[in-house]
C-alpha cells in the first residue's frame, strides 16, 4: 500500500528536519513524504530540498504565490491522489502530531475509511497548553459537533489518515475553505458521503519550536465558516464548484537540478476554469491540461511548481 504523509508549512525550519527524519526512521514500506510549503521566508523548502538529496521519497509541493493552511491541505490531498496513493496521512509540521503514531493511523485504517488521532477519546491528552486555549477548543468542538452533526470527539483535529476513497469522493475541487476551517469541512464532507470515522487516542503536545498561526481573528473566521458549510449543504451547493472559482496545480514533478539552470523538463498544470452562462442560471467547468517547458529563468514565473 502506497502511503503519503503530507505536511503543510509555513515557517518551519526549526521542526521540518527532525520531523522527516523520524518519519522515515518508522521505516514503513512504500511510505513518502510531499511537504507542501507556501515559500517560508524561514528556509523550510530549502531544508525539504536538502533531505530529498538523501533520501527521494522526500518530496516537495512549493507554492511560490498561494497561502493557506486551506488551500495547501487541498493542493497536498491532489498531489498525493496524483502520485498514487492508496491512503494519505496529514499531519503538522510542529511536533504537536508525534510521528510515532502514524503506524497506529495506518494499522486502524483497515477499519475505516477516515481515522483521527484524537485528543479527546478515552487514553488521548491534550497537554502544554494554557486554560484559556482548552477552554476556546472545547466549546468550538461542541459549536461544530451541534452545528454539523458529526460524531467526532476531537473536531478539529488535523492529525488524520484517509483512505484514497474518501479523498476521490469529498470532491476537493469544490472545497471552499482556505484556512483551517478546511479541517472541519474535510469531516462535514466525509460525514454526508456516509464513510466510517475512527477516533485514536494521541498526545497532543502543543509545539516548543516556531510560534503559532492561529489567533482568535482565524478563529472566528473558522467558526463562521462551519456555519457557512451548514448553509451551503441545506441549499445542495455544498459539492459543487462556485463560478468564480479557479483552482491551479501542478501536479508533476520537475526533474533536474535547479541550481544548474539547465531545462528543468516539463510541469503539468491542472487548471479549473468556470465560466457562468449569460443566459443560463447553470455554470459549466472547463477542465484544461496542458505541458508547460520550464527553464530557470521561466521558473521563477510559475504560481505553483514542485521539485
Amino acid at each position: 500500500m502506497k502511503t503519503y504523509v503530507m505536511i503543510p508549512t509555513y515557517n518551519e525550519r526549526e521542526n521540518i528536519e527532525n520531523l522527516i527524519r523520524e518519519i522515515l526512521n518508522l521505516k514503513i514500506p512504500d511510505l513518502h513524504i510531499v511537504v507542501v510549503d507556501d515559500n517560508s521566508p524561514d528556509g523550510t523548502s530549502e531544508a525539504v530540498k536538502k533531505a530529498s538529496k538523501e533520501h527521494p521519497e522526500v518530496e516537495l509541493l512549493l507554492r511560490i504565490t498561494e497561502r493557506g493552511r486551506g488551500s495547501a491541505g487541498i493542493a497536498g490531498f491532489k498531489y498525493a491522489l496524483d502520485h498514487g496513493a492508496d491512503s494519505v496521512v496529514e499531519m503538522d509540521a510542529d511536533f504537536s502530531h508525534h510521528p510515532k503514531y502514524i503506524p497506529r493511523l495506518l494499522e486502524a485504517l483497515q477499519d475505516a475509511d477516515l481515522v483521527i488521532g484524537s485528543r479527546f477519546t478515552r487514553g488521548g491528552e491534550d497537554v502544554n497548553r494554557g486554560i484559556a486555549r482548552r477552554v476556546i477548543t472545547l466549546l468550538a468542538g461542541i459549536y461544530v459537533r451541534v452545528l454539523l452533526g458529526l460524531q467526532i470527539k476531537d473536531v478539529s483535529s488535523g492529525y488524520r489518515c484517509f483512505k484514497r476513497k474518501v479523498l476521490e469522493a469529498i470532491e476537493l475541487d469544490s472545497m471552499i475553505s482556505t484556512g483551517p476551517s478546511i479541517v472541519s469541512e474535510v469531516f462535514y464532507r466525509a460525514h454526508l458521503k456516509g464513510f466510517s470515522i475512527k477516533e485514536i487516542p494521541i498526545k497532543f503536545e502543543d509545539r516548543t519550536r516556531g510560534q503559532t498561526k492561529l489567533n482568535y481573528k482565524i478563529l472566528v473566521k473558522t467558526l463562521l465558516m462551519v456555519l457557512k458549510f451548514k448553509r451551503l449543504n441545506k441549499k445542495g451547493l455544498l459539492f459543487k464548484l462556485s463560478p468564480k472559482q479557479t483552482a491551479c496545480v501542478a501536479i508533476a514533478p520537475v526533474y533536474s537540478d535547479l541550481t544548474k539552470g539547465r531545462n528543468l523538463g516539463y510541469i503539468w498544470h491542472k487548471y479549473y476554469i468556470t465560466q457562468q452562462s449569460r443566459n443560463q442560471k447553470s455554470s459549466t467547468t472547463k477542465n484544461t491540461k496542458f505541458y508547460t517547458k520550464v527553464t530557470k529563468k521561466t521558473l521563477q514565473k510559475k504560481d505553483v511548481f514542485v521539485e
